[in-house]
């Protein structure tokens, strides 16, 4: 599996002992039957053939690694280890409910109020003396998250991720070169963030990054992920569950309730979800969203795009 040999190259079976404890935390648990695909894992085989499963779990551990590995900062290491705490089940089909499909980041107002109530959590990081509000706002951290087209392990992750289990054009001799590529720049604002030691690395990144982003434009995925949304929000008018419980819930259990609901018109509409046909899927006005652009630093310096 491609993920576990990605996880090989970040040094997983040596993970830092400091980690290991908040590897157990109960709301980041959660995040193992929390797809990293939107809740895809579960729709249309024929629109979304994904190589493996990948959680969002897996997301925060590697995110995580990446931060260490670069770094060596525990606290931006946690900030990374916990950024996407708050993502509740079906992930970005949540803004899209919302109708944030530019941002797609009106899910992540509940990351303090997870990490705070969560007992465990706050005893590690007593024993640590770490503060909450050092893995809170993980955007203090530039090469955790930062601004479009600047690279970041949050970002750099997604490509590997994708590549890996969605768009499948990144291959496992990619990955190794990527990781041992990778390395902290001085931006041009005097910021620190993840750049890359050659060209021809930088341009796989941005390759694989284009391709992505022409899948997420695509009219079946936004079909998709709007269905899902419309599914979503029926369920929670019809208070089959709350908005509240997305994020608490796992997308298994999550699905359990939806599919055993005796109500025709949701039950319709997930049969929908479950087989839809690529050539069913119709001409629809797609939504503004999130341009995922990128602009990776080679040796201090941004890649420029050639002309097409």
């Amino acid at each position: 599996m491609y993920l576990n040999y990605y996880k090989e190259q970040l040094g997983f079976s040596i993970i830092p002992d400091f980690l290991v404890k908040y590897l157990k935390t109960p709301s980041l648990l959660r995040l193992q039957k929390v797809g990293y695909f939107c809740g895809m894992d579960y729709a249309s085989k024929e629109i979304y053939n994904f190589k493996e499963y990948i959680s969002r779990y897996d997301h925060s551990l590697t995110v995580s690694l990446i931060v260490y590995n670069l770094t060596k900062n525990k606290n931006a290491t946690l900030a990374a280890l916990f950024h996407d705490i708050a993502t509740p089940c079906f992930s970005h089909v949540i803004d899209y409910m919302n109708q944030d499909y530019d941002k797609q980041e009106s899910t992540e107002e509940y990351t303090e109020h997870i990490i705070k109530n969560d007992k465990y959590l706050k005893q590690c990081l007593k024993e640590d003396n770490i503060e909450i509000k050092d893995i809170i706002n993980f955007k203090k951290y530039p090469v955790v998250d930062n601004d479009r087209p600047k690279v970041c392990a949050d970002r750099i992750d997604g490509v590997i991720l994708t590549g890996i289990g969605w768009t499948k054009n990144i291959e496992k001799e990619d990955i190794r070169k990527i990781v041992q590529d990778m390395c902290v720049c001085q931006n041009e604002y005097n910021e620190e963030e993840i750049g890359f030691k050659t060209y021809e690395i930088a341009k796989k990144v941005l390759e694989v990054s284009e391709s992505i982003d022409f899948y997420c434009h695509s009219k079946e995925d936004n079909y998709m992920m709007q269905l899902l949304a419309k599914i979503t929000k029926l369920a929670i008018e019809k208070k089959y569950i709350t908005y509240e419980e997305l994020y608490f819930y796992d997308e298994e259990s999550l699905f359990k309730i939806l599919t055993t609901q005796k109500d025709k018109e949701l039950l319709d509409f997930l049969e929908e979800f479950k087989n839809k046909k690529k050539t069913d899927i119709p001409n629809i006005e797609l939504p503004k969203v999130k341009k995922r652009d990128l602009n990776p630093l080679v040796n201090g310096k941004r890649l420029k795009r050639e002309e097409k």
